[in-house]
């Protein structure tokens, strides 16, 4: 891999319009938009299309996941276009998924990262998105909770992507996948404990 330090601007430019991209935060326009309030005030407070969903607005929520899996994906083809570079697209890919999480426009309190994480999988190897997508199709569908399947289908998504893709795509799927883990902290307590809700119950967030 290159580290000239040209390569290493492109990769820094990348990841901060990765994260200005990926740090817009949907889920409280699309909110606003539909007059739901403040999301932030809702449900589980997170800014994700889960909790959109809560307030019963099936569009608004269909077009928070929308727009948050479209964010990753377009931060990753906006830098493939501009670059040619596939280690920079990667980088814009990985900082969006930060930015959606932390985004300074929020003070860093963000969500989870689970659809902008799938988005910036399909851009960057679309086999291995289908197949982290089918596998949160199935685990809900199976288990009926979103986090669990969130969880289980982005632990999977390194082992798709060092078989369909490469070592660095690999690579970025396990450090997302890490993050959504620790950002299911709470998720994962529920699912023990038996008290997390299942897709279509009204609290708590997945």
């Amino acid at each position: 891999m290159d580290l000239s330090p040209d390569i290493m601007l492109i990769h820094a430019l990348a990841g901060f319009g990765g994260y200005l991209l990926g740090s817009v935060p949907f889920g409280i326009v699309i909110a606003k938009l539909f007059g739901l309030g403040d999301l932030r005030q809702i449900g589980s407070g997170n800014i994700g299309a889960t909790n959109v969903l809560r307030t019963g607005n099936k569009l608004a929520a269909f077009l928070t996941l929308a727009l948050d899996i479209g964010k990753g994906a377009i931060a990753v083809g906006i830098t493939h276009l501009l670059t040619q570079e596939p280690h920079a697209a990667l980088a814009a890919g990985f900082w969006a998924v930060i930015g959606h999480n932390f985004p300074v426009w929020l003070k860093f309190r963000g969500g989870k990262g689970v659809a902008t994480t799938l988005g910036v999988l399909t851009a960057t190897a679309w086999p291995v998105g289908l197949a982290a997508i089918g596998t949160w199709l199935a685990t809900a569908a199976v288990f009926r909770y979103s986090s669990l399947a969130a969880l289980i289908a982005l632990a999977a998504a390194p082992v798709y992507a060092w078989y369909f893709a490469s070592p660095q795509h690999a690579i970025m799927a396990g450090g997302l996948a890490l993050l959504a883990w620790i950002r299911h902290h709470e998720n994962i307590r529920r699912l023990l404990t038996g008290e997390e809700s299942k897709i279509g119950q009204k609290k708590k967030d997945a």
